[in-house]
């Protein structure tokens, strides 16, 4: 069963739970909320 997660906030919490679960087959993240970032800001916030 997979479990649809969404993730408010993209700072160093949030990042940290992405990065902990990304690798978790029964997680799929539907959402990342983030007022200050747009799709390249938060895939280099993934990155680094």
């Amino acid at each position: 069963m997979t479990i649809k997660v969404g993730i408010n906030g993209f700072g160093r919490m949030g990042r940290l739970s992405f990065r902990a679960a990304f690798d978790w087959d029964d997680v799929e993240f539907v959402q990342i909320n983030d007022p200050a970032g747009d799709a390249a800001t938060l895939a280099h916030l993934i990155t680094f």
